[in-house]
């Protein structure tokens, strides 16, 4: 969540913009006129993002970014400027900075880098499960792995692969955790100790059209709409560690063209006809078995032996044993901190969780876990606080569970759907948007379902009534 941000430059209406820009969503902004009174204002406040210019008199953009590295690392920081050089722009990123805006902007490019930052925390928060709650810590041993005999095993070989600069192919189900192993190996390497940085890559959220660019960069004028010259994530992690994460997910044409740098370490920027040199070690990730993907053809042989030198197979929730508990207890912990009250498991809640398959690993539990702390008054958990699915019998095979679901289990389903929709409106006040981001479904479901109480006859409840032209 982003509720709080830091803008520093000496022009008042860039200011003044970014200001109307986070007060829409209302983000409370504080701004600065200097690099020196954005220090003062780091060193006695906390802020999700900042924004500052790279020219600001005797304490400019870049000495506010070693501020903030040193000082506060959690913040997302993104450097504004009107004179943007490549080298700025690299040393920026080495830095740590999150971002890199060339004056003017729009209030839309503000909005997107906003939006972008969200995303970021939450997935952030996601990988702190590991980090903080379920080890000893330490910069030389794994943090949050869990005690099953698989994970013991993992937290061995990144012991072994980290030091070294082996290529690593992480494989595994969704949701198991992969990108944070990745973090893991970087962090517990020379470059990762060393400040060096970490640029992560989603192979799959990039259109196949930019995905050559967001890789290796391009020249101004190169193709319509490149109005800059451009920096990929190759270059931006020279020196340090890249994440191409599901690359199972590029073509084959674009996989050419990968392999070619994982040879040479040289590639030219799209449009461009220099050479780029650079060190980088690769760390890939994917949910796709590639082994059958060479089969059909969609994935290069020669491409999957590059990558899979040091190979990682991550098990499913459901093979890890106890681990399960586990990771609901610090979620569980992490929202009784947000909420402000205590909150525990029952026996026979904690007998759902070991019982049920998690069929989308750590992402599903979590997701449970949260919904489930914000719906339920009551200090302790217990079973019946679970989705249907999860309270059913484990044990039974799956014909036998399908079979259970007579009507009457139905509408009790339908029913429990209704409340819980009720209570996630009260909860946000009506507003749809964050009740359908609680519900795990997207607003147009949510209108959907409204609209499917207001137009039945038997409905007399005039909550969804009243709630059906409520503003968002």
């Amino acid at each position: 969540m982003i509720d709080r941000i830091l803008v520093a430059d000496d022009e008042f209406l860039i200011r003044q913009l970014l200001e109307e820009t986070a007060s829409r969503r209302k983000i409370d902004v504080v701004c600065a006129s200097s690099g020196e009174e954005a220090i003062e204002m780091l060193r006695k406040d906390e802020f999700q993002m900042a924004f500052v210019d790279l020219k600001m008199g005797k304490a400019s953009g870049m000495d506010v970014l070693r501020f903030c590295s040193e000082n506060c690392p959690e913040t997302l920081f993104v450097i504004m400027t009107a004179y943007g050089t490549i080298e700025t722009a690299i040393e920026a990123m080495k830095l740590g900075a999150f971002d890199f805006v060339i004056k003017p902007f729009s209030p839309d490019q503000m909005e997107i880098l906003i939006e972008k930052g969200k995303h970021w925390l939450q997935i952030n928060e996601r990988e702190k499960y590991l980090q903080k709650e379920l080890s000893g810590g330490g910069t030389t041993t794994t943090r949050a792995i869990g005690d099953s005999p698989q994970m013991q095993e993992i937290t061995r070989l990144l012991q072994r692969v980290a030091p070294t600069n082996a290529s690593v192919l992480i494989t595994g189900e969704s949701g198991t955790g992969k990108e944070l192993i990745a973090s893991e190996i970087h962090r517990l390497s020379e470059k990762g100790t060393g400040g060096k940085p970490y640029i992560k890559m989603n192979c799959a959220a990039v259109p196949e059209n930019l995905l050559e660019s967001e890789l290796f960069g391009h020249e101004k004028g190169s193709f319509t709409g490149a109005a800059e010259r451009r920096i990929g994530r190759f270059e931006l992690a020279s020196g340090g560690t890249l994440l191409l994460d599901e690359i199972g997910e590029i073509n084959t044409g674009m996989q050419s063209k990968l392999l070619r740098v994982l040879q040479e370490s040289e590639f030219e920027r799209v449009g461009g006809n220099k050479t780029v040199k650079v060190n980088v070690r690769i760390i890939a990730t994917t949910n796709r078995n590639l082994r059958e993907e060479i089969t059909k053809g969609k994935f290069r042989e020669d491409l999957f032996y590059r990558l899979n030198v040091f190979p990682l197979c991550l098990p499913p929730l459901r093979e890890r044993g106890s681990d399960a508990v586990k990771i609901a207890e610090h979620f569980l912990k992490t929202q009784s901190k947000t909420l402000a009250r205590e909150l525990s498991f029952s026996q026979s809640a904690l007998e759902a969780i070991t019982k049920y398959p998690w069929p989308g690993n750590i992402r599903e539990l979590e997701n449970v876990i949260e919904r489930i702390a914000i719906l339920e008054d009551g200090p302790v958990i217990e079973a019946k606080a679970f989705p249907p699915e999860i309270r059913l019998n484990q044990d039974l095979p799956i014909s036998e569970k399908m079979s259970a679901l007579t009507t009457d289990h139905l509408l009790n389903i339908a029913e429990l759907e209704k409340q819980t929709i009720r209570k996630a409106l009260i909860k946000t006040g009506g507003n749809k948007v964050k009740a359908s981001k609680l519900l795990g479904f997207s607003v147009r479901t949510l209108r959907n379902k409204l609209n499917e109480y207001k137009n039945d006859s038997s409905n007399t409840d005039d909550f969804f009534k009243s709630q059906q032209d409520s503003n968002e």
